[in-house]
């Protein structure tokens, strides 16, 4: 009987143990499966469930290291490389500014010396030009030529025309070797009287107005004219001959460097009155001179806007 009942006891035993089993391995089953539920969406955690699975993200084939998994790596000793320093670019040359046009010289002043005054340099003196008080006329400044100067007849002067003609006459010998000659100069009224006559008793009076002035009208009063030959050519002051010579040729080219001015050019006298004088040669200074032969403009009078004058009033 006793064994009876041990042998029941032993079957619940074993019965009682397969239940606590199942039912183990049914909690252990139904964790699993909630957990993948969880997992992929479709249980909340709070026990809802979702309307819908929503779709796993594709997989992932980087490695992405967990902050919490694994370890930072340690830091790893390295040289620090400089960058080689780069050439600074050197600045390219900025152009150079053009030079600034030099400034314009200052108009000449056509004003700065009368026309009128006979002790002006710039005086102008023609047929109707006639010298202010001229039969009482004389410049107060008249001088000797030095000796090295060829005078033969002995004329004088202004100190200003003489002695820029005589700087002329040495830069002549100097640069040529050419010998110039002064050979008529300053004329009193009185000397020009006579002078006049001689051409009209050979001329008659109107060829002796196309080669000398009467007197009043004569820049050799004023003192500033000299007619100019040399010592080789044998010319006189008559005709073309002296304007064939290199003495004419460096007057014509020079001249004004000194303040003298061809005062009867070749083509000029319808407008001076006079025929071409290759010998007569005019000082105004050099400001005017180097002006005159700047322009190019050959006359006193049309530098100064005068009127012509190719013959006396009356």
């Amino acid at each position: 009987m006793s064994r009876l009942m041990d042998r029941r006891q032993r079957r619940s035993r074993r019965r009682l143990r397969g239940v606590l089993i199942g039912a183990a391995s049914l909690v252990v089953v139904a964790l699993v499966v909630g957990g993948a539920l969880v997992v992929t969406g479709v249980l909340h955690p709070a026990g809802g469930v979702l309307a819908a699975p929503t779709a796993l993200p594709a997989p992932s084939f980087t490695s992405t290291p967990s902050p919490s998994s694994s370890p930072a790596p340690a830091p790893v000793a390295s040289a620090t490389v400089s960058p080689a320093p780069s050439p600074s670019p050197s600045p390219s040359p900025s152009p150079s500014p053009e030079p600034a046009a030099p400034p314009a010289p200052p108009a000449f002043d056509r004003s700065a010396n009368s026309v009128d005054d006979p002790l002006s340099p710039w005086v102008v003196v023609n047929k109707l030009r006639p010298i202010q008080n001229g039969a009482d006329y004389g410049p107060p400044d008249l001088v000797d030529l030095p000796g090295d100067i060829p005078n033969p007849n002995g004329y004088q002067l202004r100190a200003d025309a003489a002695s820029a003609l005589v700087d002329m006459f040495h830069a002549a010998q100097a640069e040529t070797g050419i010998q110039l000659v002064a050979q008529s100069g300053y004329r009193s009224y009185s000397v020009q009287v006579r002078a006049y006559d001689y051409y009209v008793n050979s001329l008659g009076v109107e060829g002796a107005d196309l080669t000398s002035a009467r007197p009043g009208f004569s820049e050799h009063q004023t003192g500033m004219a000299m007619d100019i030959l040399d010592t080789v050519s044998g010319c006189s002051t008559d005709g073309r001959c002296f304007a064939n010579t290199p003495a004419y040729t460096w007057l014509q080219q020079n001249a004004y460097r000194f303040g003298y001015v061809l005062r009867y050019p070749d083509g000029g006298t319808p407008v001076t009155g006079y025929e071409f004088e290759p010998w007569h040669w005019r000082w105004v200074g050099v400001p005017l001179a180097t002006e005159l032969h700047t322009t190019g403009i050959p006359t006193l009078e049309e530098y100064f806007g005068l009127p012509a004058a190719p013959g006396y009033a009356g």
